[in-house]
């Protein structure tokens, strides 16, 4: 297991400084937003100039770059909106090779307008989970055609809210191209902290052999949680790690959800904790 970052958790404001601040802390893998580049999540356009640079500057300070971020509303209840998610998301993938990674990390959406990280209770109605796999299939093929890797994140604001739902939607699509991204922090409705380790259980038996990435933050609460930086919360740490233990992932943890000033507490915290 390899302890990563956002990159963009640091606020310097070039690239070479962000890259520069994961080294200060003894990091050597990130997941990349385009945001580090001034430019949004999805780029509008290419840029091959630009990709190029990137690469060059994550591979000259031997930086691993696990995954960049590629979040859009993939149920948006605007189609105008779902299509032109759409047609950036054809960027990115063309782009992932030249900057330096095979994966992309993204969510499966919601019916709020405005959030991506707000509930909305259309989206457990059917016509969402169809609008999901309208646009999985579309986003798939642009993977294949690609040769990368799209891990979706279990959220609980957003369509696919659980494991079993991951599952569902892992067997319906049926690609090696789709994977997902494990974060515990994410998965408890409101209510069910009492059921933590039952939940985290049931969580890797059936997504555990097609985790692509993990994340790591912690959670204050259940339900639309505030998150908060590793091991200040309440999610059990040692038992999330030692499920990764158990079914060999040797992937990247990445840290998220934290302060510039929390990055050295929480990396030595995830070393004693899988130590």
């Amino acid at each position: 297991m390899q302890i990563g970052i956002m990159a963009r958790t640091f606020s310097q404001p070039t690239l070479s400084g962000i890259l520069d601040q994961v080294l200060k802390h003894g990091i050597r893998c990130i997941q990349f937003s385009f945001g580090c580049v001034g430019l949004p999540e999805l780029p509008e356009s290419m840029d091959e100039t630009l990709f190029k640079k990137i690469r060059k500057e994550v591979e000259a300070r031997g930086i691993n770059m696990a995954a960049v971020s590629g979040t859009f509303n993939m149920i948006h209840p605007d189609i105008n909106k779902r299509r032109e998610g759409l047609r950036r998301f054809r960027i990115l993938t063309a782009a992932c090779h030249q900057i330096g990674t095979s994966v992309i990390t993204l969510c499966t959406g919601t019916r709020d307008p405005d959030s991506l990280w707000r509930r909305h209770p259309d989206n457990d109605l059917p016509d969402a989970w169809e609008d999901l796999t309208i646009s999985m299939v579309e986003i798939l093929k642009m993977a294949e055609e690609n040769d990368v890797i799209l891990a979706f994140e279990p959220e609980v604001s957003n369509v696919i809210d659980s494991a079993v739902k991951g599952r569902l939607l892992l067997d319906q699509m049926n690609s090696k191209h789709l994977k997902v991204v494990m974060d515990p922090a994410n998965i408890f409705h409101k209510g069910e902290l009492p059921r933590m380790d039952e939940i985290l259980d049931q969580a890797f038996a059936l997504l555990g052999k097609d985790i692509a990435i993990c994340h790591a933050k912690d959670l204050d609460r259940d339900g639309e949680a505030g998150h908060i930086a590793a091991g200040k919360g309440l999610l059990n740490y040692r038992k999330y790690l030692s499920w990764l233990d158990k079914i060999g992932f040797d992937g990247s943890i990445i840290l998220h959800g934290l302060r510039e000033d929390e990055v050295e507490g929480c990396v030595e915290f995830l070393k004693v904790i899988d130590g």
